[in-house]
């Protein structure tokens, strides 16, 4: 069963917080105007307010007034914003993505049970590199297959894996782990992050942000989605 949650909650949250600004800016402008005649009244004859000060003081409660309401508008975008990115989000409900993660699983392909299927996995590159690797680890940690790449440009590359070992034998159903190594021309390290697949089951809106939930692969923040897919 897939869920969304959150979107009236964040335009609650969104009315709410406009509400509280609003009586804050109230509240500021009956404290401003209850000074001012207070002050007017208890000046002293001899050397009263002259009307440059009485203005410095209006203009700045107009200088309040134009924050507070700029605070305001910039409440609503953000509110705006958040339930856009909400609906957006449950778009991708029922759709495959790639996520920061090391988790390969491997089994029987369901059309041919003597061929093995994988689930797809990627390599995000900062930057261009001339060589890269992928390097399978079976449960205990063992290298089982290395997958090269050789030179990639930057950004996702989705990366495929027959489930046989280097010896060109099926391996084991189960679970596994990635790593990936990229080079540059002069050898030296080029930042690459493995990614991991999963399918989003539902969508939440929680104080940290939009989050996705991929099952057994976890909650993941929206941010986290290097790539979608079908």
């Amino acid at each position: 069963m897939t869920t969304v949650t959150g979107t009236t909650d964040a335009a609650a949250a969104m009315a709410h917080a406009q509400a509280s600004t609003n009586s804050l800016m109230g509240d500021t402008q009956d404290r401003f105007l209850t000074l001012l005649v207070t002050q007017l009244r208890n000046q002293d004859p001899l050397n009263p307010m002259d009307n440059a000060e009485v203005t410095s003081q209006i203009a700045q409660l107009s200088t309040v007034n134009g924050i507070n309401q700029l605070n305001n508008t910039l409440l609503a975008l953000s509110g705006q914003m958040d339930v856009s990115q909400s609906m957006q989000a449950a778009g991708l409900i029922g759709r495959s993505v790639l996520v920061p993660g090391t988790k390969v699983s491997l089994g029987s392909h369901p059309d041919d049970p003597s061929q093995k299927e994988s689930t797809p996995f990627g390599v995000d590159l900062i930057s261009p590199a001339s060589n890269v690797t992928v390097t399978v680890l079976d449960a205990s940690g063992k290298a089982v297959r290395q997958i090269k790449l050789g030179p990639q440009p930057a950004g996702v590359i989705s990366v495929g894996w027959d489930g046989k070992g280097d010896g060109g034998s099926p391996l084991n159903d189960g679970a596994y782990n990635i790593q990936v190594a990229a080079t540059d021309a002069d050898g030296k390290p080029v930042p690459a992050e493995p990614l991991t697949y999963g399918r989003v089951s539902s969508v939440d809106y929680s104080s940290s942000g939009l989050r996705i939930n991929l099952g057994l692969a976890g909650d993941f923040s929206l941010l986290d989605v290097r790539k979608i897919m079908q």
